[in-house]
């Protein structure tokens, strides 16, 4: 009877073991990249790393600070994250390996999933320091975000159209968001460039703390950009408190990347946890308001992934 029970014990464990094996050949693991936690792709990444982790079967998700766009697509290409956020332009850079952005070969291995809402680049100065136009910009202190970032990419883009460049100002920081807030509320800074959604936290933050002017960046100076991913746009009245009337700016799509070695199945979860949980979004920050799954796929920079597809298709998305 000993022996009996011994066996049978030993069939009970070895089917456990197996059963266990199992569960973990199908646990998925979604790293969702993001940028810095004073940005809006945190909370929004955040929240989808949440959805994913209980809408998705044996789904084990988390969200990444990053530098952002560049440093995103470069992590993603080396397989080294499931899902990124990532500008337009720093995307189309990225695919075609355009080495003045920082991509010294192309990075071929992303891939498409969504549309999501626009960067608008917002350059806030202190009202102390006197600036109120871009040509104001020049001989002062001012931090363009991250080296290398989508931010600063960002900011050699507009600076170049309208005719300024990282020489005529006196001091040049690259800095991410939260970093520029703090050194202008002491002093040490006179204006940030920031791209990124309406209301982010570290603009309010500054706008609580210091009286600040928002720049403008009028509409010929973002045509003369010279790429269709900067389009004119508006930052609204009161966005941010002090900021009394509606500012002309340049606003430049976001999209949610992922990479070809992410499974059609997974990746077609993705896209669809990701509409199907929307209010949620919207509840981690505003920006989010603006994703509409009719434009997910317009102005996409590099390849749609298959599993994507495959959900636009089945909601009428795709024809």
């Amino acid at each position: 009877m000993r022996l009996i029970h011994k066996i049978g014990l030993g069939i009970t464990l070895a089917a456990s073991l197996v059963s266990g094996a199992a569960i973990a050949q199908q646990q998925q693991f979604i790293n969702v990249l993001t940028g810095g936690q004073a940005g809006v792709y945190y909370p929004l990444g955040v929240a989808l790393s949440q959805i994913y982790g209980q809408a998705i079967p044996n789904a084990r998700a988390t969200a990444q600070v990053t530098k952002a766009s560049a440093e995103n697509l470069n992590l993603l290409q080396a397989g080294r994250g499931e899902l990124a956020f990532a500008l337009a332009d720093a995307t189309s850079d990225a695919w075609n390996g355009n080495a003045d952005a920082g991509f010294t070969k192309k990075l071929d291995k992303l891939r498409g999933l969504s549309a999501t809402y626009n960067n608008y680049v917002q350059i806030v100065a202190s009202e102390d320091s006197g600036i109120k136009t871009l040509a104001d910009l020049k001989g002062k202190r001012v931090s363009v975000g991250a080296a290398r970032s989508g931010t600063e990419l960002n900011a050699r883009a507009i600076f170049k159209a309208a005719g300024l460049s990282y020489q005529d100002l006196a001091k040049v920081e690259y800095l991410p968001f939260g970093e520029s807030v703090e050194l202008i509320k002491n002093r040490q800074l006179d204006a940030t460039l920031q791209s990124a959604g309406l209301g982010v936290a570290s603009i309010r933050d500054l706008s609580t703390a210091v009286k600040i002017v928002v720049v403008p960046i009028p509409a010929d100076v973002v045509a003369k950009v010279g790429d269709a991913a900067y389009q004119t746009a508006i930052i609204p009245a009161n966005t941010y408190t002090g900021q009394t009337a509606d500012v002309p700016t340049a606003a430049i799509p976001n999209f949610l990347v992922t990479h070809a070695g992410v499974s059609d199945d997974l990746a077609y979860q993705m896209a669809k946890q990701l509409y199907e949980n929307l209010d949620k979004l919207q509840a981690a920050h505003k920006a989010a308001m603006a994703i509409n799954r009719a434009n997910a796929v317009k102005g996409m920079p590099v390849p749609l992934h298959p599993g994507a597809e495959r959900y636009y298709k089945e909601v009428g998305v795709i024809k």
